[in-house]
């Protein structure tokens, strides 16, 4: 059974902007890097599909992240509120 092989991010973006400033044909950079040329195709889809992300700030935080936010303060609040309470109550119990 054949083992796949793996690409690195970075092999993979040298070779798809050989294809993309035209260092040489699709088939050509194919064969020198052993590859199908659907693959190749595949790889140059995702980086034209992909390339807006590349410019988008690092600093916003998602959407997932912000909503995730929300609930620990939340959660945060709701435990201050009981530690309160425990304090008081072990207070007047003593």
């Amino acid at each position: 059974m054949a083992k796949r092989r793996r690409f690195t991010p970075q092999f993979k973006a040298e070779v798809v902007i050989e294809s993309l400033t035209g260092q040489g044909s699709q088939a050509e950079l194919c064969r020198r890097h052993n590859l199908s040329q659907d693959q190749l195709s595949k790889w140059k889809h995702q980086l034209i599909d992909n390339a807006a992300t590349l410019f988008e700030s690092t600093d916003k935080p998602s959407d997932d992240s912000m909503e995730r936010i929300a609930q620990l303060e939340q959660l945060v609040g709701r435990l201050t509120l009981a530690l309160d309470i425990q304090k008081k109550a072990s207070t007047w119990l003593s």
